[in-house]
């Protein structure tokens, strides 16, 4: 059992609170120097209710009812069995290993950051689907969200750890939409009425 962060932020988030930043069991919330003791007894309210509703595995039409109009797909689903699907998808791929290895897999440049960028401006690049990513330069800056730190710079090539953990953003961002996880050079278009994504690449 597990309650991904990702949840308990759009909870707060329906509820009226912003999260600065959100992990795959962690979140953080930044207060001001002027916050009110009001602020803080919001959040913990809000905290006890999201614990209250995952306990009754509250449908989310009821707990979370504007993110539910957009993706009525998740009407009759309990927040309980929300939790557990995306944890067990977490587990499945063993995300937590997964993303530690991507930063510590060998990087290998392929070209400077100022060739790659050139061929960028000169449009010798081309959009390629992360199934045919490895071995390929990027032309563009990948930075997974979380942590937010680049993955891989201009003119570095893709190993199969890097791949993998693409696969893995494809296809969780394909099961639960609403819940998609943020790579910033991870593009999504439209192929024959499927989603699928690609990344920039020097042709």
């Amino acid at each position: 059992m597990g309650i991904p962060a990702a949840i308990v932020t759009k909870y707060l988030t329906e509820h009226g609170v912003v999260v600065e930043k959100t992990g795959l069991y962690s979140f953080f919330i930044m207060f001001t120097i002027g916050i009110t003791k009001g602020r803080w007894n919001t959040l913990i309210s809000l905290l006890q209710q999201f614990k209250d509703d995952f306990d009754k595995n509250q449908p989310l039409w009821r707990a979370m009812p504007d993110f539910v109009a957009k993706y009525p797909q998740y009407e009759r689903v309990g927040l309980q069995e929300l939790c557990q699907r995306i944890h067990q998808l977490y587990t499945k791929h063993d995300i937590a290993r997964l993303t530690t290895e991507i930063y510590l897999s060998e990087m290998e440049p392929a070209i400077r950051p100022a060739d790659a960028f050139a061929k960028m401006a000169h449009r010798e690049i081309e959009r390629v689907p992360v199934d045919e990513l490895e071995g390929r330069i990027t032309s563009v800056l990948l930075t997974p969200y979380p942590p937010g730190i680049p993955l891989l710079i201009p003119g570095e090539r893709f190993n199969r750890t890097i791949v993998d953990y693409l696969r893995f953003a494809q296809d969780f961002n394909r099961e639960l939409p609403g819940f998609e996880t943020d790579v910033h050079g991870l593009v999504a278009v439209e192929k024959d009425g499927k989603k699928v994504y690609c990344v920039d690449c020097v042709k």
